[in-house]
């Protein structure tokens, strides 16, 4: 069974091919654009192809059975057309539900008439990175919504499971919505990385504007848009779910694992 790792250059795929051949694999072939980068194993084929250049692709999916498809809105349509074209059996496709701009990569997927599986993933843990500037030089949070919670995934969680799936039986047809194993509040993450950190970190709650002015270095123009997106987490907090050691049999990574890790981040 050959598994093609599109977005192989990008975090998530880089880290699902390290997976695949972790659990065993040993016909995978990675899409990348710039094959040095990507630093890829050896006994990993290398293609070289872009999601947004659907010309490049043809050669890349040639004799694939599974690929796990990164999120690109632009070229879905085209991509999943030369995925069934060239034989391709089962998609395996990070994006989202219907709230998010990701849907529209699950409606292609579906609609090619291969089996697919989604993975819904939420905010990545590693966003907490966002706030580095602002503990480092104060110990402190700025945000306009302290008691907005949701559960962050672990971008290497994602990648567990999608191996998992690549190389399992029993996933077609399904979506399996992944989160961190705990919903916390945008005040609690602060307060935990300061445990983490052997210090206090403190939490001010400001207006939108001025939330997103300090994350703009950050973040650029989606620091506002970024910041929006937990207000309705206030009143509908996300609701963790089992699903990273439902399907790899380990659990999913805690946010004081992903920030001890990651500690010299925010010192």
């Amino acid at each position: 069974m050959k598994i093609l790792v599109t977005g192989a250059t990008g975090n998530i795929g880089r880290m699902v091919v390290d997976h695949l051949l972790a659990r065993g694999a040993d016909d995978v072939r990675a899409l990348t654009t710039n094959p040095a980068r990507a630093r890829l194993p050896d006994g990993v084929e290398v293609a070289v192809g872009y999601l947004r250049e659907p010309d490049t692709l043809p050669e890349a999916f040639a004799g694939v059975d599974r690929m796990y498809l990164a999120p690109v809105l632009e070229t879905v349509t085209e991509v999943v057309r030369l995925a069934r074209e060239a034989g391709v059996r089962h998609i395996v496709d990070l994006s989202g539900d219907e709230t998010t701009d990701w849907q529209p990569v699950a409606q292609a997927v579906e609609a090619s008439g291969l089996a697919w599986t989604h993975l819904y993933a939420g905010e990545f843990v590693e966003n907490t990175t966002v706030w580095a500037d602002q503990v480092r030089t104060a110990s402190e949070v700025r945000e306009p919504y302290p008691d907005a919670a949701n559960a962050p995934v672990a971008m290497d969680d994602i990648a567990r499971v999608a191996a998992a799936v690549l190389l399992g039986d029993g996933h077609e047809g399904r979506v399996h919505t992944l989160t961190g194993p705990e919903t916390m509040t945008r005040a609690e993450r602060a307060r935990r990385l300061g445990v983490v950190l052997g210090r206090e970190v403190r939490f001010a709650r400001v207006p939108l504007d001025e939330a997103a002015a300090v994350l703009e270095p950050a973040m650029g123009e989606y620091a506002r848009w970024y910041l929006e997106g937990f207000g309705a987490m206030v009143d509908s907090p996300q609701v963790a779910t089992t699903t990273v050691a439902d399907v790899t049999g380990e659990p999913a990574t805690t946010f004081e694992q992903w920030a001890a890790a990651n500690a010299d981040a925010f010192r």
